[in-house]
């Protein structure tokens, strides 16, 4: 009698990171039986603290008018979308958000900038005011700049980031759909090169872009390729004036399988529920954080509202009183 579909998942998956050939069988199965994988994401972690739960929370520092032609992004000139516009924003605007976040006790503040790379000038503001930060607030600082070169990670480092974020964003072979402007070799090489300055990499992607489970399994390859340390998972939020305006956004159950399948192939690294969560997950994100997520995005994102903090917190404390 054949065995049922779902312990054969928990029995190939007991012990995570899953082999290539694993994975490649239960990619066959999706997407009919993805409760059978988060069912077995949930199953493997059960038993292991895994990743030390965090929080985190970005500031937008200079929105708009990127040059690039991403196909999902509310920032580029090449959309026409209601994205806000501005410079890069004062040091002191900077430093209160991140004091307001150390007063939330959140883990770490992303600080977010548009465009391929800041200028020199701009670069040297936000490396003074993260090293204003480090010496006086009890908050890690992660930058997420764009394009990056040897010196600018090093001085980064050096000024007290302790993280770099730069996307994949999806596959090699699906990235072409989503951006002309730039190749999918710069990203990957900016990931390169951060880790080579020693800064901890924060690298994900977004999915719900028309992307195969083949592809998602692709990505999530290249990521470990990369050693990456953290894993910002995105769900598309179709924003009007973009080309994926009329995509409409994943289903809770296969957003969660994909947080399962990223579990199950990155077991001790950290994988971070971030844009798009509320779209997808709504309230199902609580399930996410008890086998598959162990860091969450709070507050709102780079041209989008996310959920309020006190919800979020709210449901962080009912996570730790059900661990308790």
């Amino acid at each position: 009698m054949p065995v049922p579909i779902r312990e054969a998942f928990v029995s190939a998956c007991a012990e995570p990171p899953l082999t290539p050939a694993v994975t490649r069988n239960i990619l066959k199965h999706l997407p009919a039986k993805a409760k059978s994988l988060v069912a077995a994401s949930l199953s493997a972690s059960a038993d292991d603290a895994g990743p030390k739960p965090f929080t985190c929370s970005i500031i937008n520092a200079k929105s708009g008018r990127c040059s690039e032609d991403c196909a999902f992004c509310a920032q580029s000139r090449h959309h026409d979308t209601d994205a806000p516009v501005y410079p890069l924003l004062p040091a002191d605007a900077i430093f209160e958000r991140a004091s307001f976040l150390a007063e939330k006790n959140i883990t770490r503040m992303g600080i977010v900038t548009s465009g391929v790379g800041p200028s020199r000038a701009d670069f040297d503001k936000l490396c003074e005011v993260a090293a204003k930060i480090r010496g006086n607030l009890p908050i890690q600082l992660c930058a997420s700049l764009g394009v990056l070169d040897e010196d600018k990670a090093r001085s980064l480092k050096q000024a007290g980031f302790a993280s770099y974020h730069h996307n994949l964003e999806t596959a090699r072979s699906f990235y072409p759909r989503i951006c002309a402007s730039h190749s999918y070799d710069v990203r990957y090489e900016t990931v390169c090169r951060a880790k080579a300055a020693g800064l901890r990499v924060c690298s994900g992607g977004l999915f719900g872009l028309g992307e195969s489970w083949e592809q998602r399994a692709e990505f999530s390859e290249t990521l470990q390729e990369l050693n990456v340390d953290s894993i910002p998972v995105n769900f598309l939020m179709p924003i009007a004036g973009t080309p994926l305006q009329n995509r409409k956004p994943l289903r809770p159950m296969e957003g969660l399988a994909i947080l399962a399948l990223l579990r199950l192939m990155h077991p001790g690294r950290d994988i971070v529920l971030c844009g798009g969560r509320g779209a997808t997950l709504g309230e199902w994100d609580r399930l996410a954080l008890f086998g598959m997520a162990n860091g969450i995005m709070l507050g709102d994102y780079l041209t989008a509202r996310g959920n309020p903090f006190d919800r979020d917190l709210r449901v962080l404390r009912d996570m730790e009183e059900t661990h308790a």
